[in-house]
């Protein structure tokens, strides 16, 4: 299983040690994106970051979209099939996608692969719905389970 990371509020007065961690998971901006994998260290970091971020479990197709549409190779060049095909194994974005899926890849698997996304802020009348109270209560903040993809839909 793979969680999809989106950073919702700044870090502005936050201890040192939350900001470090959500420096760990690659947002050091508002708005930024990270794919990571379930396991029990990243589970702790999410948990340590949860009233400044949101996750959930990500499909393989949104993780494509996400790639496509968002993705950059260093020298902030788009994200191709042959870009894929070139700095790794797999055989294009589609490919890769899955593999990120299903945990069996890594954003790190493919040369040259940025492991940020850079989205929009929520589009749409709801916005963020509040980056001060948890998803379950009706904010932003938290896991969001597959609702994340929604979300990242929003913002691509």
């Amino acid at each position: 299983m793979t969680f999809l990371v989106i950073r919702a509020r700044s870090d502005r007065g936050v201890t040192r040690k939350i900001r470090d961690t959500m420096s760990m998971l690659n947002l050091t901006r508002v708005n930024h994106a990270t794919i990571v994998t379930d396991n029990p260290s990243y589970r702790g970091m999410l948990q340590k970051s949860k009233d400044y971020v949101t996750w959930g479990e990500v499909d393989a197709d949104t993780i494509a979209k996400l790639i496509g549409e968002r993705g950059r190779m260093s020298g902030d060049k788009p994200v191709t099939d042959a870009s894929i095909k070139e700095g790794s194994d797999f055989k294009g974005i589609k490919d890769f996608s899955k593999a990120l899926a299903s945990g069996d890849a890594s954003m790190g698997d493919v040369d040259g692969l940025k492991p940020i996304f850079r989205l929009h802020p929520p589009r749409g009348s709801k916005g963020w719905g509040g980056i001060k109270r948890a998803y379950t209560v009706g904010g932003a903040l938290g896991f969001r389970g597959d609702a994340i993809s929604d979300l990242a839909e929003r913002m691509m």
